[in-house]
């Protein structure tokens, strides 16, 4: 078994890279789809559309390679140019390039107003959570985003643009934390920025410093500092301001664009939670109640999806971006006859290779880099613990954090190439585990693969019958 354990790994680094793939950026479906996708194109050198499942269609920018790509992702989202769900895929089946808008003029008028939006972000000197911002990685393309609000901003060559603070929009603010010293307000502000790269630095009245995020509409700031307060992100000196009450701004920032309070119902406390757990949130069971650690999760998730301050509307967008994501990666039923489990699994990424002293052996497909192993056979606590003990010891979960409780055990750990999941149960007298072996350059997306599979192992008897 060592020797097929070195097999598998051989066979992962480096496969990868010359797949070509797109930066999926955005999904629509109605009759401004077609005004959307050229509003991309508009701006951006290379589109793509692609069909989804039930009348939805996909954008994307590529194709590129794969390394390229997740530099590019990682640049623009942190300038805040691209949506921040925005994840890499394979270029899909059926999709097609998007001509260049042509329209010189129209393309100049885009790019000014951009400018004009994204100018007081650019221009921050708040430290490493504003020092994305400042241009494009060496090397990397230029893309010049849509100006829609929807987290795209303008071409990141161009000079930043910084408006006095006369210019700045009507509305009412939210001041986060307050701070008797500028020095401590400016570690602070870098903090914010690193969740919310819009936040300023103002100087108040009374000679104190105030981190803020603004404008936001007449009744936006309120429901938003709910939201902030529910995720126990502010303190008592958190409050909604004027901009007449703030004082002088030392560091506007840029205008946050937060939603107003949508009036969606709670879905279902089951759904909320696999889509928690698919986001990288939450790490419970899939209980379908609302405890603490649920309701932690959901108020965190409020703030970084940023779709609405409540969390009805918030986690209706969330369970709807899980559904696109899984569109796109063409998840699909993988009943195991060998081991007897059924879970969701990418395999359009894996295929089948062997069946080998126990194990189902599921190698990558197309040079995918994936890479997964499934097994089940009678035992107890310590047959789990030698099961995790055998995947350390093939490498396929290298230098591992380890997590072992009764009757379960979880492994994760990375090299340079790949992340290695490792998780086994004790369910009725069996011993089941998983290993997910999946590309570092998706690391993105691996969390999310391996919460998929998770939620839906299964065990079917039958199928060994």
């Amino acid at each position: 078994m060592r020797r097929l354990g070195f097999l598998i790994v051989a066979m992962l680094p480096g496969l990868a890279w010359a797949e070509p793939v797109i930066l999926r950026v955005e999904a629509k479906r109605g009759p401004d789809t077609a005004a959307v996708v050229r509003d991309w194109a508009a701006r951006f050198p290379e589109v793509m559309t692609f069909p989804l499942a039930g009348g939805w269609t996909g954008i994307g920018i590529g194709p590129m390679e794969r390394e390229a790509a997740q530099a590019e992702m990682a640049r623009l989202k942190a300038a805040g140019r691209i949506p921040s769900d925005s994840f890499i895929v394979p270029v899909p089946a059926g999709a097609a390039s998007v001509a260049p808008v042509a329209d010189a003029d129209e393309g100049a008028t885009g790019e000014a107003a951009a400018d004009s939006a994204a100018g007081d972000s650019a221009g921050s000197d708040a430290g490493p959570g504003a020092g994305p911002a400042a241009g494009p990685a060496a090397g990397a393309s230029t893309f010049v985003p849509p100006a829609d609000g929807a987290g795209r901003g303008r071409d990141l060559d161009a000079p930043p643009v910084s408006e006095p603070a006369a210019q700045l929009p009507a509305g009412d603010y939210l001041r986060l934390q307050r701070y008797d010293t500028r020095e401590s307000a400016e570690a602070a502000l870098a903090g914010w920025r690193a969740d919310f790269p819009e936040a300023g630095l103002w100087q108040q009245p009374d000679g104190g410093f105030a981190i803020t995020l603004g404008p936001v509409a007449p009744g936006v700031g309120e429901a938003w500092l709910a939201a902030f307060r529910a995720a126990e992100r502010v303190g008592r000196f958190a409050a909604v301001m004027p901009a007449a009450e703030l004082g002088q701004p030392l560091d506007a920032g840029a205008d946050p664009q937060l939603p107003p309070a949508g009036n969606a119902p709670m879905p279902p406390m089951d759904e909320v939670q696999r889509a928690l757990r698919w986001a990288g949130r939450y790490d419970g069971e899939i209980d379908g109640a609302a405890g603490p650690q649920t309701n932690a999760a959901v108020a965190a998730e409020v703030l970084a999806l940023r779709a609405a301050p409540d969390a009805g509307s918030a986690m209706q967008a969330l369970i709807d971006r899980r559904a696109a994501w899984r569109d796109g990666m063409d998840l699909v039923t993988l009943d195991d006859p060998q081991s007897g489990l059924s879970l969701t699994a990418p395999m359009d990424r894996i295929e089948f290779l062997r069946n080998e002293q126990g194990l189902s052996i599921y190698g990558p497909r197309n040079e995918s880099g994936a890479a997964l192993i499934l097994y089940r056979a009678p035992g107890g606590q310590q047959e789990m613990l030698d099961f995790t003990g055998l995947v350390t010891a093939l490498g396929w979960v290298p230098a591992p954090e380890r997590q072992v409780s009764k009757g379960a055990a979880s492994l994760i750990g990375r090299n340079d190439t790949h992340i290695g999941q490792a998780e086994a149960r004790v369910v009725d007298g069996h011993v089941e585990g998983i290993v997910l072996i999946w590309p570092l350059l998706d690391a993105e997306d691996q969390p999310r693969i391996a919460a998929e599979m998770l939620d839906s192992l299964r065990t079917r008897t039958d199928l060994t019958d």
